[in-house]
């Protein structure tokens, strides 16, 4: 699809209207300028024409520790877009700095349509012919606050792009990097992407938005998703981290597989755990993945020790595969993609119904039943696999009351022995018996 790209300087709105084309909040918005810093990606439909917008970081006109890194993304972006929307501010008309963009946008050579923004009201319409003055043709006003002309600004976007077709691959595997901040996950969605897609710092927190790259791996199409770091609710001293905290739960919600990526040298924190728990919460597939390896001092058998450590830090995922890399040099990045690949068809794997119910008698004949403090003993009439995505099974009993957490957790340790489930959860839920097997639950 064409892709058009948002750019302007700091705190013109250029989030605020990313939003309002996607129409959802997907990108943050701060009134603090040079909030969005990494370029986000998100699909827009209008007139049967769909094109991706990319959100951008605001070009600084001062020197800061993100200025340099986000003129690069702004660059890039405008050297992979179709038609690039600048964002102005109605309200304090041409700036140097506008025009600093613009002449930006000119030696591009990309096509443009510049959006004057915080247009809120008819009266304001003749501060819009300023904006003719940086030498574009196409020129809206605009307010993406109140929705206005928003209509007409898409229009114009969708004039100028090239008459492409839509491909989609029903098989690509969206994988969500997650983690703690400052683990490296940026850096992986780099070495994975070969390219600097992900703005990279020392300093903790520097990915706010979730960014998707589209990758090919041992065949497959992927998807990768670098997400902001989660820190603990009590340390969001800011709107911002609260944003980027909701995100990253919707980027686990929208992959496939997460890839949980936690510090060799610190694994298993209570966020990693939280994290975890989350992925398993959604029905996601998860890959345990310890980074910077190569910073552990060598020793006989340490990955074993990891092993032996994370399982007894997490009992709760004895069945997630567990990966070691180094984002910095690439050791065993190599591996993901044919663990994802993994975890993504067992999520689709599914048991026949005569062959879970003749498997299952055969387990549960040598099982004592739970019962209830009546003396009343579980009875299993029957079980079939109702869903997958994650794999989800239903038993049908005569006392779903009696049925306990360990012998659930029993249950679905058999279900593994049955069918392979690596790196997937599985759902099992329990049901009184219906008038016959064919009854849909």
């Amino acid at each position: 699809m064409p892709i058009v790209a948002i750019v302007g300087r700091p705190n013109v709105g250029k989030s605020s209207l990313f939003n309002r084309m996607l129409g959802r909040r997907e990108a943050i918005v701060d009134d603090m300028p040079g909030v969005t810093r990494d370029r986000l990606y998100g699909e827009v439909q209008w007139n049967e024409r769909s094109f991706y917008a990319v959100d951008t970081g605001g070009i600084l006109g001062e020197q800061t520790s993100f200025s340099a890194g986000i003129e690069v993304h702004v660059k890039q972006a405008l050297s992979e877009c179709d038609l690039a929307v600048l964002v102005v501010d109605g309200t304090a008309g041409v700036t140097a700095s506008d025009e600093d963009v613009a002449l930006l946008l000119r030696r591009s050579g990309c096509p443009v349509v510049v959006a004057v923004n915080k247009i809120d009201d008819p009266r304001h319409e003749l501060r819009v012919s300023d904006a003719y003055s940086l030498g574009f043709e196409d020129v809206v006003g605009v307010s993406a606050l109140h929705k206005r002309n928003l209509d007409d600004l898409l229009d114009s976007i969708v004039a100028k792009l090239p008459e492409t077709e839509e491909v989609y691959d029903e098989d690509e595997i969206r994988i969500s990097i997650v983690g703690r901040p400052n683990v490296g996950k940026s850096s992986l969605l780099n070495k994975l992407a070969k390219e600097e897609r992900s703005l990279v710092s020392p300093i903790a927190g520097t990915t706010r938005d979730p960014v998707d790259t589209s990758v090919i791996m041992e065949g497959r199409r992927f998807r990768l998703i670098d997400t902001a770091g989660l820190r603990k609710k009590s340390r969001m001293d800011s709107d911002l981290e609260y944003y980027s905290f909701v995100r990253t739960l919707a980027a686990v919600d929208r992959s496939d597989v997460a890839l949980l990526l936690m510090e060799a040298e610190e694994p298993c924190t209570d966020s990693d755990k939280k994290i975890a728990a989350h992925v398993v919460e959604k029905g996601r597939g998860l890959i345990l993945a310890a980074n910077k390896w190569d910073l552990l001092p060598k020793k006989d058998k340490l990955g074993d020790k990891m092993i032996g450590n994370i399982r007894d830090e997490m009992p709760f995922l004895p069945w997630a595969p567990v990966l070691f890399m180094s984002a910095l040099n690439g050791r065993g990045v190599q591996k993901i993609a044919t663990s994802a690949i993994g975890v993504f068809e067992n999520r689709r794997h599914r048991i026949p119904t005569n062959v879970l119910n003749r498997l299952m008698r055969d387990i549960l004949a040598f099982d004592r039943l739970p019962s209830n403090k009546r003396g009343k003993a579980l009875k299993i009439y029957y079980c079939l696999q109702s869903g997958i995505e994650p794999p989800t099974f239903v038993f049908f009993v005569n006392d779903p009351e009696i049925v306990d957490s360990s012998f659930e957790n029993h249950i679905q340790k058999e279900l593994r022995v049955l069918g392979e489930f690596s790196g997937s959860p599985i759902r099992t839920y329990w049901r009184g018996k219906p008038a016959s097997p064919n009854e849909t639950p």
